[in-house]
């Protein structure tokens, strides 16, 4: 049996676990969550926490175990704190504006670039170099942040691009830089 798939999930004050008819749902002050659990699964509340079990005799595998107890974690931590993505945009000339439901991007193509936001997904522009991406739902941040960042990634020699705040772009030597070998 996985150890991950064993320890508790810690429910914070004003956030509620319920399981009904197969479903977990986690209800906060920032909106409710749900997740259809498998066949095999089942998730105990005790107080201010949960566990997250596996009935004897399933054919429920136990490398999913630690996977669906990080899914009920992750919406506990939404459903209270929520997630939040930054992106930068480096490159001269490269900015960030909203209109409406969509995100209008100028990363130096022939035309601007417009991505749909989803609904799941806050999204505030700061000083036009900066994206904040935030939700309760850790995927649907995670991926709207990975959909904005695949539109211009980093570049590895002058490092233009969208990154996220935190990543390092390891940079190349260009052509230029490498030394000259004398052929006689």
């Amino acid at each position: 049996m996985a150890r991950y798939g064993k320890k508790a999930i810690l429910i914070p004050k004003g956030v509620e676990v319920k399981i009904v008819g197969g479903t977990a749902t986690v209800k906060g002050p920032k909106g409710t969550l749900s997740l259809p659990l498998k066949k095999g699964v089942q998730v105990r509340i005790d107080g201010e926490k949960a566990f997250v079990e596996l009935e004897k005799d399933s054919a429920f595998p136990d490398s999913e175990h630690g996977l669906v107890r990080s899914l009920i974690q992750n919406m506990v931590i939404g459903v209270s704190k929520g997630f939040e993505k930054r992106l930068s945009l480096v490159g001269v000339g490269y900015r960030a504006a909203l209109s409406g439901h969509s995100l209008d991007l100028q990363l130096g193509f022939s035309h601007p670039t417009r991505v749909a936001i989803p609904k799941t997904v806050k999204v505030e522009v700061d000083k036009s170099v900066t994206i904040i991406i935030s939700g309760m739902d850790k995927q649907a941040v995670g991926q709207f942040a990975a959909t904005v960042r695949g539109v211009r990634p980093p570049e590895p020699y002058k490092g233009k691009g969208i990154r996220y705040e935190e990543e390092y772009v390891r940079k190349k030597a260009g052509k230029a830089a490498k030394g000259k070998t004398a052929t006689a």
